[in-house]
């Protein structure tokens, strides 16, 4: 049962995000409204996905080397840092084409090389796929992209700091959740 759960949540998630992009015009004919639909859609997904993945029995696929959990760590560390306004407004990585598509990649290979379980290659292998089919249906339709502003690199500094707190703070609700992700 939990099993179908996360699965569901997985193909929710794809089908929300992917809405405007596969159908637009059913998208655009549902008006403001839609985009509240398309948000619970989004949040049911999550709800999903939470449900499932601490449902269902473990199973072992592969056993994860120690050391993946410092690289975990660092992945996280950048994926939080494509995840801040960093790419608008600094100067390190300005003008990257997809950096919340690119930092939603890392997220999803940092959980996966830490996890060696059916259900985490399942749910961060899924939502890694639509990462990636994400940009390139994007890139497909809008291929004519320009390159924003450079912004500063006290910008660049500035949101780096609050990326390491901010992966404190992550660190801090995963033990909350009874998992510890930093080296012992």
């Amino acid at each position: 049962m939990y099993w179908i759960i996360l699965v569901a949540g997985v193909a929710l998630w794809w089908a929300a995000h992917l809405f405007k992009r596969i159908a637009p015009e059913r998208r655009a004919a549902m008006g403001d409204p839609g985009k509240g639909a398309v948000a619970i859609g989004v949040v049911l997904s999550i709800v999903l996905m939470v449900i499932g993945y601490r449902g269902v029995d473990f199973i072992n696929v592969w056993f994860p080397p120690s050391f993946t959990i410092h690289i975990n760590n660092l992945a996280m560390l950048i994926a939080i840092y494509l995840f801040s306004p960093a790419p608008k407004r600094g100067k390190l990585v300005s003008g990257m084409r997809h950096p919340m598509l690119t930092g939603f990649s890392i997220w999803a290979i940092a959980h996966l090389l830490v996890n060696g379980d059916l259900a985490s290659i399942i749910l961060f292998g899924g939502l890694l796929i639509w990462a990636i089919a994400t940009a390139r249906i994007i890139n497909a339709a809008e291929p004519d992209w320009q390159r924003g502003p450079q912004g500063t690199l006290a910008k660049d500094a500035m949101f780096f700091v609050g990326s390491i707190i901010l992966l404190a703070i992550i660190g801090w609700i995963h033990n909350w959740l009874g998992v510890w992700p930093f080296p012992s």
